[in-house]
């Protein structure tokens, strides 16, 4: 007889170990307001990496660290390509406890129960966490995952200059972790992250979990404005090219197209640096950033040409020169249906309200939807904050996901014994 997929051989987490490991990550490198900065490739980050690789022994893993500081530990049992859960532990400067930090330190607690409950599941199981997801010190975002996919070259990730000047490759090299495990790494079998949902949907609409349909193409570009430094008082405003004025513009500018082209299309400015940055001066040059994304790839690509447009006419009007540099590129991913559609059905089984919905940040997930299936699984994000020391989520909210999370990765370790009725 086919077994009853139904009813799940997956044990129970034990929640209050998840939130100790929780707890335990954030002390290193904390920032006031109870967040913390770990940016990637820093001491800060290596702490944290030392800490989780150590939990992954104490489990008995196998752990490969890749070219890239990409760390896996795979519970190596069954056959086949394992089925893989993580995400990242690194975090903007003024990070939260729980962006990425849940999806790791909760793919540790489902194999450590399938452990200690005695349940051998018929595929390996793996846990990662993947280098430089942030992109807050070094662009692009998603580094780590993108490398492990194919994305991007090695040596171009090793070459890439972060914002103090250094080096991705000298800095995974001074911290210990430019591993020796090749890149791109092997596929796995299926992908599932857990993650907070870093947006207000599921809290407002009363939902306790969300199965990720997709992720937003994303875009970031570099604005530098070259004019005329000159006296603030002595130089009329009619007489000024001030790049400081178009800054302004841009930005006034991508909010009302973010406005005109609605659904999910968003625009930031994230940065700005001006120089000489002095009260009575009026700049030399400016540097701002532009975060554009949309679900939809074709309006994200109307989006740059806007954007690029109106700089060209900007330097005209204002009597400036502009320059712009490409940060990232990532195209809408789709998740795998097979996927989505086994969150919901363990969600439901669990007793949880659960809608689909689409995710407005980049995530690791995305990058490994490019070697085979991914998805990903939300849980509510306390007002919607994150990047944020406010950051929250219910210890309740997280335990959930976590259980969630083990009873998929049971299911796609066993998935084509359940179709077909083989013994587990």
């Amino acid at each position: 007889m086919p077994q009853d997929v139904s009813v799940s051989a997956a044990p129970p987490i034990q929640g209050s170990r998840l939130l100790e490991r929780l707890e335990s990550l954030a002390r290193i490198g904390p920032i006031p307001g109870g967040g913390s900065c770990r940016l990637a490739f820093t001491d800060d980050d290596r702490a944290g990496r030392d800490l989780v690789v150590g939990w992954m022994r104490e489990l008995g893993l196998e752990i490969r660290v890749d070219a890239i500081g990409n760390v896996t530990g795979l519970w190596n049992v069954g056959s086949g390509a394992p089925v893989m859960t993580g995400s990242h532990i690194d975090t903007v400067r003024t990070g939260g406890r729980f962006d990425g930090n849940l999806g790791v330190l909760a793919g540790l607690e489902v194999i450590q129960s399938f452990q200690e409950h005695g349940v051998t599941p018929l595929r390996p199981m793996a846990v990662g966490f993947f280098s430089n997801e942030e992109g807050a010190r070094f662009a692009p975002d998603m580094m780590g995952s993108l490398v492990y996919a194919g994305g991007l070259d090695l040596e171009e990730a090793w070459a890439c200059e972060g914002i103090d000047g250094t080096t991705v490759g000298a800095e995974l090299e001074r911290i210990g972790y430019r591993g020796d495990s090749p890149v791109p790494g092997p596929a796995p079998y299926a992908f599932i992250e857990l993650h907070i949902e870093q947006g207000p949907v599921l809290e407002v609409e009363g939902y306790d979990i969300g199965a990720v349909t997709s992720v937003q193409g994303i875009s970031w570009t570099e604005v530098t404005i070259a004019g005329q430094s000159n006296h603030a008082g002595t130089t009329p405003m009619s007489m000024r090219h001030d790049p400081m004025l178009v800054v302004a513009e841009v930005g006034v500018f991508v909010r009302q197209l973010a406005h005109r082209y609605g659904g999910t299309q968003v625009a930031t400015i994230g940065r700005v640096e001006l120089h000489p940055n002095l009260v009575n001066v009026v700049p030399a040059r400016a540097v701002c950033t532009v975060d554009l994304r949309n679900t939809d790839d074709d309006l994200l690509t109307a989006a740059e040409a806007e954007l690029a447009q109106r700089c060209d006419e900007l330097a005209q009007s204002e009597g400036v020169e502009i320059t712009t540099r490409r940060l990232a590129r990532f195209a809408p991913v789709a998740f795998d249906e097979r996927i989505i559609e086994t969150v919901e059905t363990v969600a439901v089984r669990h007793g949880h309200r659960v809608t689909r919905l689409p995710s407005g940040a980049g995530h690791d997930a995305q990058m490994l939807a490019r070697v085979g299936p991914a998805g990903m699984i939300f849980v509510p994000s306390h007002r919607g904050i994150s990047h944020n020391p406010a950051e929250y989520t219910e210890p309740d909210q997280m335990i959930a996901g976590a259980a969630v999370l083990a009873e998929v990765m049971y299911r796609l370790a066993h998935e084509d014994h359940l179709e077909t009725g083989e013994p587990s």
